[in-house]
């Protein structure tokens, strides 16, 4: 069985603000702390240390700057318990104190804090890590602390309290006191508190789902993927049973009952506990009671190319674009210019669909493709584009990029990460698109320093003439010369018109990134059908009650499209 040796928590600083043992004599965070730091960055999660005695498996995470470290002794320990219960120890102190999770709200709200770690494991066996369900253990409020001491004999306002003197029991003036125990039975159900009521029943649920793009320079997609998660925020009283239908907007038709074509599009489904998995798997319906509050409801990968795309295919950035439901195509054009040391970046609106995936996408927005609002609300109707931003990786050996020239949007570069960043806001983004070209200067040569080596074309060159040799000799000697240095001029400056092209096409990018927000729209092109309120299974909710429901879309591309040049 596994087992919770400790719970230290440390601050950005490093500095210890909660030190929390359940069972055994694990080692000290002094100890601990030291050998987890002499780990090179990025640190793993699991940290094995065979020098102490016994040998330690040291589990930790890292949330809001917040370090959380779990040493455990028992060589049965499964390391994904261990890991999930340090997310959810962090995810119930953001229940509490509220997020971010910050080191002075830990330290303000010790009485609280102690009460959760103390609930969520009792002897190094885990118990309960719902946060929605520990409302109804942990107390909370000014007079938890007075109402703690109470229980066994102790005064909130003792003298001996506020002079910070021995409060022990037994010692003068107390009387050693049974605490009365309340038998606290919590909620039925795991994971939602009991007696929830709202002043206004409100259902929300949000679809994001982030995206991961490869295109090859050819313009074929290599690899699209979409990570989806929907949230869920549920502000019901009583105990609400819902049932929530999706569709794939005609992705998959043909394939199977709706459930199959479902298991076909979301692959790698991850739900909360919840969910009744039975209903899932017949009949492609999400059944569930929720925990109060905002949570987490599922989780799941689309592929975004599918099975039935050829790998041979021959295709565009624009055509790449459009078949992956993308807002923006872009293409990177290098070696521009005379010498070769330009590049180019252009944004444009991608072609029309050619793809099952965009005809899904189109069925849902009743939009063609790339018709993005700019606006601050965007809606299943029209979609609004934000915060489009390319970034281009430049090579180490670039000691600086000049001429940043945009057509549209600011750009500039960041000498400190060694990329251009190009914003460009989604009014400006029109049918047009949007170029930047931008020029890259290397290393500074030899040929660079020599300042008097070449003058425009010339080679000014110093040479050493015999006074002695007469005018004849001068003038044989400056014939001789001036045959010698018409050829040598002549390589010269071919030779360095092709070290400079050689030289600059080693400088160009080989890669950008595409980032944006787009609002009112998913690609994989999943939707919510409906979301109904089984009145017959639900609690404390009568048929009169009809809660509010909105549903929200957004894709999101943190530097997550990227195409190689």
């Amino acid at each position: 069985m596994s087992a919770i040796d400790a719970l230290y928590i440390f601050d950005e600083h490093n500095n210890l603000i909660l030190d929390h043992v359940y069972t055994g004599r694990p080692p000290p965070p002094s100890i601990v702390l030291p050998l987890y730091l002499q780990q090179s960055s990025p640190r793993p999660s699991v940290i094995h240390l065979p020098s102490l005695s016994p040998p330690t498996l040291v589990y930790s995470i890292v949330q809001d700057n917040i370090l959380f470290i779990a040493p455990t002794c028992s060589a049965t320990t499964e390391p994904l318990v261990v890991q999930e219960f340090l997310h959810r120890v962090a995810d119930a102190l953001e229940e509490f104190l509220g997020s971010p999770l910050l080191a002075s709200k830990i330290t303000a709200s010790y009485d609280i804090v102690a009460q959760v770690v103390a609930e969520m494991a009792d002897a190094g066996v885990i118990c309960q890590t719902e946060a929605n369900a520990l409302r109804d253990v942990v107390e909370t409020g000014p007079g938890v602390l007075k109402n703690l001491l109470g229980s066994i004999g102790a005064s909130g306002t003792s003298p001996a309290l506020q002079s910070g003197g021995s409060t022990g029991i037994g010692s003068s003036g107390l009387r050693p006191q049974i605490p009365q125990v309340q038998s606290s039975q919590g909620s039925a159900i795991p994971w939602r508190r009991s007696n929830v009521r709202h002043t206004s029943n409100e259902l929300y649920v949000d679809l994001v789902e982030n995206l991961s793009v490869t295109i090859a320079p050819s313009g074929r997609p290599l690899a699209a993927f979409a990570n989806g998660s929907i949230a869920f925020t549920c502000k019901v009283s009583g105990v609400p049973d819902l049932m929530l239908n999706l569709s794939t907007g005609g992705k998959g038709a043909g394939m199977g009952t709706k459930g199959h074509q479902l298991r076909r599009v979301m692959e790698r489904v991850v739900f909360h506990p919840c969910v009744r998995l039975s209903r899932w798997k017949s009949e492609g319906m999400i059944s569930f009671v929720p925990p109060d509050g905002r949570f987490a409801l599922c989780g799941y990968e689309v592929d975004l190319l599918g099975t039935e795309t050829p790998l041979t295919a021959a295709t565009s950035s624009k055509n790449s674009a459009a078949s992956l439901g993308l807002p923006a195509a872009i293409e990177v054009n290098t070696g521009v210019g005379t010498n070769g040391a330009d590049f180019e970046v252009r944004l444009s609106q991608p072609a029309g669909a050619t793809s099952s995936a965009t005809a899904s996408l189109q069925s849902n927005l009743a939009r063609p493709t790339g018709s993005f609002r700019a606006q601050t609300g965007g809606d299943s109707k029209a979609p609004a584009l934000e915060n489009m931003t390319v970034h281009v990786p430049i090579p180490a050996g670039v000691r600086n990029v000049s001429d940043l020239r945009p057509s549209k949007g600011e750009a500039n570069f960041n000498p400190a990460d060694g990329s251009v960043e190009w914003r460009v806001s989604g009014k400006d983004f029109g049918i047009g698109g949007a170029v930047l070209r931008c020029t890259v200067q290397g290393p500074i040569s030899e040929d660079d320093e020599d300042t008097g080596g070449v003058l425009n074309g010339m080679t000014a060159t110093t040479y050493d003439y015999d006074e002695d040799g007469g005018p004849s000799a001068y003038q044989s000697q400056n014939s001789d010369t001036n045959v010698e240095y018409g050829l040598t001029s002549g390589s010269a400056n071919g030779t360095t018109a092709r070290d400079k092209a050689e030289r600059n096409r080693e400088l160009m990018p080989t890669s950008a990134t595409l980032s944006f927000s787009v609002k009112g729209s998913l690609a994989s092109g999943l939707k919510v059908e409906s979301l109904l309120v089984d009145t017959k299974k639900s609690r404390g909710i009568g048929p009169e009650i009809k809660p509010y429901k909105g549903v929200k879309y957004l894709t999101v591309s943190r530097k997550g499209v990227e195409v190689r040049c």
